[in-house]
């Protein structure tokens, strides 16, 4: 539960995102996005151990490398109002590393499966989600084509990473990387980005708040639960994290998938079709694992009894429905 302290700074952390989004210059941009770093700060290092410091230091000093660089090409332009023609071509490029690093897309994404590992799973939750929302804001009003080496490499690292890895905080870190290649992609193409950061936010609570629940860390606590139901509400969640139909994340990359046939982006289109199947790839090995492994749980395993596995099942299971459903 939270406490008033903690309320207080989450109620900041919303206040300073919708800040940075209704904001009509590139300063009250960065003051909003500054706003915010100082309320996730103390969120991040409420639990006093080790772990929690060296998380707070490192998203502190990554935050301060991209604000720096983000006020220092928002000086050197001749625009301080949000312009479509912004900038010369070195502070728009500025600009957009700035906000790739605040962001963790690769090729500057290294600090953030490193970080994640040192975060519970309600943190993980917020920085995967509503961490993003403000950067991607301020990222949707400049366009830069070189935006496209940073979609073609979170695709492949968003892939390849999570494979040799038993931690789920890291396979779920890489999968936030390949995530956000997909809403890079639609960014680009001028399209509904926002919609698919919502579906994933959806999805990113559910999963997290199961294994925040059940108290999972690793692949071997998973499979070593002796749930049938927490098994089945896993094996859905991680099957819609890989967008396999008809669960609720073949969604958002349905929409991707349209937005890029209509700008004709079809190799591109090709290739993060084949570094979701090996996203999906992973997410199937850990569910083929927990499926058909069984043992006695351990004494330091949560057992959750309540009816919080169905609903989350359900709500998995019949999303899509709904969602596809408010398009028409």
């Amino acid at each position: 539960m939270f406490n008033f302290t903690q309320l207080m700074f989450l109620m900041m952390l919303i206040l300073s995102s919708l800040i940075t989004i209704s904001a009509t210059s590139w300063i009250g941009m960065w003051m909003g996005m500054e706003m915010n770093l100082m309320a996730f700060i103390p969120l991040i290092s409420k639990s006093k151990n080790k772990k929690s410091s060296q998380a707070m230091i490192t998203y502190f000093l990554i935050q301060s490398i991209s604000s720096i660089t983000f006020l220092f090409s928002v000086l050197i332009s001749k625009f301080i109002m949000i312009s479509p023609n912004f900038m010369n071509d070195a502070a728009n490029l500025l600009l957009m590393i700035s906000l790739l690093i605040k962001l963790g897309a690769a090729p500057f994404h290294m600090w953030l499966p490193e970080m994640m590992t040192n975060l519970n799973w309600m943190e993980i939750f917020i920085l995967s989600t509503w961490q993003k929302m403000a950067p991607m804001y301020v990222l949707s009003n400049i366009f830069n084509s070189k935006l496209i080496i940073s979609v073609m490499l979170s695709a492949i690292i968003g892939a390849i990473g999570g494979i040799n890895t038993s931690s789920m905080r890291k396979i779920m870190a890489y999968s936030s990387i390949n995530h956000m290649s997909w809403i890079l992609i639609i960014m680009m193409s001028q399209s509904q980005w926002y919609s698919y950061l919502m579906l994933y936010s959806i999805m990113m609570l559910i999963v997290c708040s199961t294994f925040y629940q059940n108290n999972f860390l690793f692949m071997n606590q998973v499979m070593n639960n002796e749930s049938t139901m927490t098994k089945l509400t896993i094996s859905s969640m991680m099957l819609s994290m890989g967008g396999m139909p008809p669960f609720i994340g073949f969604l958002p990359k349905w929409i991707a998938l349209q937005s890029m046939i209509n700008n004709q982006m079809l190799i591109i289109m090709i290739i993060m079709i084949m570094m979701s199947m090996l996203t999906l790839f992973y997410y199937m090995r850990m569910m083929s694992s927990m499926m058909l492994f069984y043992s006695t749980s351990y004494k330091w395993m949560y057992k959750n009894k309540n009816m919080n596995n169905y609903m989350l099942l359900i709500l998995n299971l019949n999303l899509p429905m709904f969602s596809i459903l408010s398009f028409f």
